[in-house]
């Protein structure tokens, strides 16, 4: 059973924690996840669709991200997301942390912090090695591309992480 650490309205653990995925903080409690947007030097991203037996959004475009495990540091969890998402190791990649948004939703018991992140590595279809669990397909999408799927409706998160496509 995976667990989250607790945080307050400041993103300060508070020492408890939560069974991943039963939503039921209070309205001053969150969680925290991060997502890992990967930039080719070619300035084309890398993005991967949902595979369809999702409950939630599937088949909508995404980059690689996840719940912060308990005890684990953010800058940990988004190597580990996205090395089981996609096979590529970020260790040694230019780039790093970009900022952090903070989703409340009263009454539901999911808030969240999204802390995220930017690489940028020359990697090309060799390189990936995706979670099939997971995705369904990928694309090296320019941020047009992107602009475009979020248009449709089929790119998550896109209106809080679009600045990470901007460079």
């Amino acid at each position: 059973m995976e667990r989250w650490d607790i945080y307050d309205k400041n993103k300060v653990r508070t020492g408890r924690t939560m069974e991943r995925n039963h939503f039921n903080l209070a309205d001053d409690e969150y969680h925290l996840t991060v997502l890992g947007v990967i930039r080719r030097p070619d300035g084309r991203f890398l993005i991967t669709k949902r595979v369809m037996t999702k409950a939630w959004a599937p088949g909508w475009w995404e980059v690689s991200g996840g719940g912060v495990q308990a005890g684990e540091s953010s800058e940990e969890a988004v190597r580990r997301e996205v090395k089981e998402e996609t096979g590529l190791d970020v260790r040694n990649a230019e780039g790093g942390y970009l900022f952090t948004y903070k989703r409340e939703n009263p009454g539901e018991g999911d808030n969240y912090f999204v802390d995220v992140y930017r690489f940028v590595m020359d990697i090309s279809d060799e390189d990936l090695k995706l979670q099939t669990e997971e995705t369904d397909g990928y694309m090296f999408a320019t941020k047009e591309q992107i602009k475009a799927f979020a248009a449709e409706g089929k790119f998550l998160h896109y209106d809080s992480i679009k600045q990470a496509f901007e460079f």
